[in-house]
């Protein structure tokens, strides 16, 4: 492997340079090839001063200095120097903290000049301004690259070391099969690199783009799909008379997804490699239903199944759950906290050590050493992103080879999904269960408030419950804040005679079961809660949800808190209540709430409105640093991508054949592509 050029090789870069340009990831003369401008400054037509406005201010053509004059500023003495451009415009160059300039713009003299010019009492005055002696210094007629800087660092700095890659490295070999140019409309790598810098036009410097963060994505994708253990396909996998029983006693069918992924997972149980599948749905569409009916599978094999919450609240609502729907099928059922102790914890670890046990379910609880299985076959992680690498794998390890079923309820773009979790399989639930009404969502304004008190009050009268979510648990001395604990005593007033509770997250654990098992059982009609009720809550009854203060909320929180009511058939009501002097980026999640009930379409949305966020977290980090491309922006390019990784890799899981040759040099040499762990 050729041994890397310095970047200190390029002409004005120096030790400081030098040290400045590492804290921006560069070291190399190939690193200043792949640092990617952060836009571009368009100087190929000649802007005179009569062609300035204030939606366009930039001026970029000839100028004769006229002569020099001073005033007083902040600044101190600054120098006024009077040009004339080839329109015979008059125009004012104001040189603030730049007196030095006096001894070069003499009177007479012809200068190009680049800047953002604006109108002072009917004369033309600049004072951001680069002034060289050439149009070609000046670089009018072309397109210049910015760059991020830092430190002693400049754009002229950066655009030398740039060219000057460029040049000691071409040519640049290509890292694409050659086919794969012409049948994608790629260009070849040394325009592609070329013209990412130094762009004659702007599609040119699109077009460069779309080519160098497609490299990067498909070495990523293969890099993803080689490293991907190859499973052992099961062509057909029966249920069990357990898993039948189950789908008998539903008053309901399952939907295609949950029977589409719920057979991806049973063919995953009954292959001899260890399944690590990713099970993503959105609220409401029976995650948790797809986990007991596969649970059920492993049982009947004489596995012994755990299901692990990242909260004591939300597993005790799925062992509530799991004990009405598997209890009367003989299902052997344990629950396991931190505050599960003395001797009940002894006779609990006793059973799952002897196999007395089928399913246990818990929280972080299951890592610890105590915690015995006799012969733990099948692992079920609820909210994954909870839970660390290696906690998953702690658990993994108490059985001999146990499969495990990550779920999440964060609806990530499959191509997405597909990518930043390359270690598992996929399988994805959009559907929705039949006879679900799509939740009607208002925006409600501080004007529109009562209104919304008197629909909710209606829901009440026809024996309908709702949640009203507010942002903090106590008012904190910040009056502008509605709070859980003041609006629990205003709502009582508005609402008298119709039972209610508060609930939030410094409560003790057993009151907040018990406040929602009066709440199901309708001894409540209202809570009055922070967002600890975000997730896990199943209350077919629930009918409005109203959440204050909503755009302090991300879209994420606003589409799982939503999706606590529209369980039934019953119509449903959500209210965004929003405050006044709104950010553009809060205007935007509201108006996607209004628009879309679609978690994955809110997903893209999120996405589109504030970039990589929560959806990626700390996954991204498992990569190479990708130059060029977004796995998030790029959603399109991911894609397009996948296809043809998936395609290589089907053909030629090495990379031996003579036209991937070239994929598999890329490979070696980018040797920090490396897959999420």
């Amino acid at each position: 492997m050729k041994k890397e050029r310095r970047i200190t090789e390029a002409p004005g870069i120096g030790r400081k340079a030098a040290e400045d340009l590492l804290s921006l990831g560069v070291s190399s003369l190939s690193d200043m090839l792949r640092f990617r401008p952060r836009a571009y400054d368009d100087r190929r037509t000649e802007r005179r001063f009569r062609d300035a406005s204030i939606d366009d201010p930039s001026v970029s053509c000839r100028i004769t200095v006229m002569g020099h004059s001073e005033f007083s500023s902040k600044a101190g003495r600054t120098l006024k120097v009077t040009a004339m451009d080839d329109d015979g415009t008059r125009v004012e160059i104001l040189c603030f903290n730049r007196y030095f300039l006096k001894q070069q713009l003499r009177t007479g003299s012809v200068w190009y000049i680049y800047g953002k010019a604006m109108r002072n009492r009917g004369v033309y005055q600049i004072s951001s301004f680069e002034i060289k002696r050439t149009k070609e210094e000046a670089g009018i007629g072309r397109i210049l690259p910015i760059y991020p800087l830092t430190g002693c660092l400049s754009e002229k700095m950066m655009r030398n070391a740039a060219d000057y890659a460029i040049s000691a490295l071409s040519p640049i070999p290509d890292e694409l099969p050659s086919e794969m140019y012409e049948r994608l409309r790629l260009m070849h790598h040394s325009q592609a690199y070329s013209c990412i810098h130094f762009p004659s036009t702007m599609e040119e410097a699109r077009n460069a783009l779309s080519t160098l963060a497609f490299t990067e994505l498909l070495l990523l994708e293969l890099e993803v799909l080689r490293k991907k253990p190859q499973r052992e396909i099961t062509r057909k996998s029966e249920l069990t008379g357990l898993e039948r029983k189950l789908l008998a006693s539903l008053p309901f069918q399952l939907t295609e997804d949950q029977v589409a992924a719920s057979d991806e997972i049973r063919k995953d149980l009954d292959s001899p490699t260890p399944m690590n599948r990713l099970l993503q749905g959105d609220v409401g569409s029976g995650k948790t239903l797809v986990a007991w009916l596969t649970a059920l599978h492993a049982i009947a094999q004489g596995r012994q199944v755990a299901f692990m919450a990242p909260t004591e609240l939300l597993a005790r609502q799925h062992a509530d759950g799991a004990a009405d729907l598997l209890s009367p099928l003989g299902i052997r059922i344990a629950f396991i906290t931190g505050s599960v102790r003395g001797e009940s914890r002894k006779l609990l670890l006793r059973s799952l050590k002897e196999g007395t046990t089928d399913l246990v379910i818990g929280t972080h609880a299951l890592f610890s050493e105590d915690v015995v299985f006799r012969k733990l076959g099948y692992v079920i992680i609820d909210e994954q992103h909870r839970f660390g690498v290696q906690q998953r794998e702690a658990l993994r390890q108490k059985g001999e080879r146990a499969d495990i079923l990550s779920m999440t309820a964060t609806p990530i773009p499959r191509s997405l999904a597909l990518t930043l979790f390359a270690d598992y399989s996929v399988s994805v639930l959009r559907s929705m269960p039949k006879g679900r009404i799509p939740i009607r969502t208002y925006l409600v304004s501080e004007e529109k408030r009562e209104n919304m008190y008197e629909s909710v009050g209606v829901e009440f009268k026809r024996s309908h419950q709702a949640y009203f979510v507010y942002p903090r648990i106590d008012d904190e001395g910040e009056s502008d804040l509605r709070d859980v604990t003041s609006m629990f005593e205003f709502l009582r007033e508005k609402y008298p005679g119709v039972p209610s509770a508060l609930i939030h997250s410094k409560l003790p654990d057993d009151e907040k079961m018990s406040i929602l098992r009066s709440f199901k059982e309708k001894k409540l009609m209202y809570l009055v809660a922070t967002s600890v009720v975000e997730v896990g809550i199943d209350i077919p009854a629930a009918t409005c949800m109203i959440i204050e203060h909503a755009e302090r909320f991300g879209l994420a929180a606003l589409h799982q808190l939503r999706g606590r009511v529209g369980r039934s058939t019953l119509p449903s009501y959500c209210f965004l209540v929003y405050s006044k002097n709104l950010t553009d980026e809060a205007k935007a999640r509201l108006r996607v709430m209004k628009e879309t009930n679609d978690g994955f379409r809110i997903a893209e949305k999120d996405l589109e409105i504030r970039g990589p966020g929560e959806i990626t977290g700390e996954k991204q980090a498992g990569f190479l640093h990708l130059h060029f491309a977004s796995l998030t922006s790029d959603l399109d390019l991911v894609e397009k991508a996948r296809t043809e990784a998936d395609r290589i890799v089907k053909e030629d899981r090495g990379l031996l054949k003579a036209e991937n040759a070239v994929l598999r040099e890329a490979l070696m040499k980018n040797n920090s592509y490396t897959s999420v762990q």
